[in-house]
């Protein structure tokens, strides 16, 4: 069926063409444009992130070393590396981000039978909150002045911890603090957030109590608290310490959070230390409740992926407008071949999806047959990640 197509060409077979077109309307994207539409803008930019391009130069070199071929990537011409910056600096990002919420609200069911590690809690829906940080000249950025004035652009992200698909994601300049993210972002009912302790807002974590949504966190170490109630069924042999119920004593903190909250300590065996972890929920098995946060090292992960498989260590451009073009690309891109590996049924990892279709991107093999390895090198492209950092 996909004889004598590049293998680029496959996998932009599952581009959701009429949501982009539509975007384009809606933002204008295509008002006076001249040698570089849309579409071909996005299909540059989604092959310099599937052929690992570290530049826009990289990309336009690329694609017009095919000369006429590139027409059989669904691109009419290659442009060179001045058009690709221009419309960067003047195309809507939000076409693009578009596509992107689009791509996860498409993408994140497919993997919603997927387990989490070592949590066995089947039909619970389970994110990890973190943010990671691309830096960047404050010279060429100044809008994305970061702390201690370094240049960063801060990626905030929600990750369905089932298959590592992000179910929400934010761009802000590098000022604007982890914390923040929860006054913006709107939690499902029932459903467990794991973030580490620069998230431990009171405020916004008793708005998440009685929205009914559970989190489990890292209390700071100045968190000033009483114990109100001790569980003395403790199963010590799986490295649970203590189960308390405790009740916040700080000035500020006791008004935020008026509720009770429950301290689990859990001996982390491999690097002899105890972790506390706080949480609302007073039910779960203290064990889950530490695997849970065990697994928020997924979301590091992703960020490694991201940055390190996908093109965004260094920046395609410095404008606002440019590097949120950047991003959203390169999500997009990693949301495509999320579907490309669900649709295959490939028995690779996201991970080894990329790798692969960055080996073969200018071959004409089929992709599923390259997709179809009988034993892949990883069985959980989290599982090496979580042994076991807190």
């Amino acid at each position: 069926m996909n004889k004598g197509k590049y293998v680029f060409a496959q996998v932009m077979e599952f581009f959701p063409r009429w949501v982009f077109d539509k975007a384009v309307r809606e933002y204008r994207g295509d008002f006076h444009a001249k040698n570089l539409d849309s579409y071909s803008h996005c299909l540059h930019l989604m092959f310099g992130q599937m052929a690992g391009c570290k530049s826009m130069k990289d990309i336009a070199l690329l694609l017009r070393s095919l000369k006429k071929s590139v027409y059989y990537l669904g691109i009419p011409v290659a442009v060179d590396p001045s058009s690709l910056s221009r419309a960067n600096e003047v195309r809507d990002y939000r076409i693009f981000e578009t596509l992107g919420l689009w791509l996860i609200k498409k993408v994140r069911p497919m993997y919603a039978k997927e387990s989490v590690p070592n949590v066995y809690l089947p039909g619970w829906e389970i994110f990890a909150i973190d943010s990671t940080t691309i830096p960047c000249s404050v010279r060429l950025a100044e809008w994305a002045l970061g702390k201690y004035s370094r240049g960063g652009v801060k990626m905030h992200t929600v990750l369905d911890l089932r298959g590592s698909i992000p179910d929400s994601i934010y761009i802000s300049d590098g000022r604007w603090h982890d914390s923040n993210f929860l006054d913006v972002h709107e939690p499902y009912k029932w459903a467990v957030y794991t973030m580490d302790k620069a998230y431990v807002d009171f405020e916004a974590l008793y708005r998440m109590q009685r929205n009914e949504t559970y989190f489990v966190t890292r209390p700071k170490d100045t968190m000033r608290y009483e114990v109100v109630e001790t569980s003395h069924n403790i199963n010590d042999m799986v490295g649970i310490v203590s189960d308390q119920t405790i009740r916040l004593t700080g000035t500020i903190t006791a008004k935020k959070y008026p509720e009770n909250l429950r301290m689990v300590m859990f001996h982390d065996a491999v690097n002899d230390v105890v972790i506390s972890f706080i949480t609302n929920n007073m039910e779960l098995d203290p064990l889950v409740m530490a695997n849970i946060y065990r697994n928020r090292w997924a979301i590091e992960t992703f960020f490694k992926w991201i940055k390190g498989n996908l093109t965004i260590k260094s920046l395609w451009g410095y404008s606002e407008n440019a590097v949120k073009i950047h991003l959203w690309v390169a999500i997009s891109s990693y949301l495509l071949l999320a579907w490309v590996k669900a649709a295959l049924k490939s028995p690779l990892t996201i991970t080894e999806v990329a790798k692969v279709v960055e080996g073969h991107v200018l071959s004409k093999a089929d992709l599923k047959t390259i997709l179809d390895v009988p034993e892949p090198l990883t069985q959980n492209q989290d599982v090496n990640e979580l042994e076991l950092k807190f």
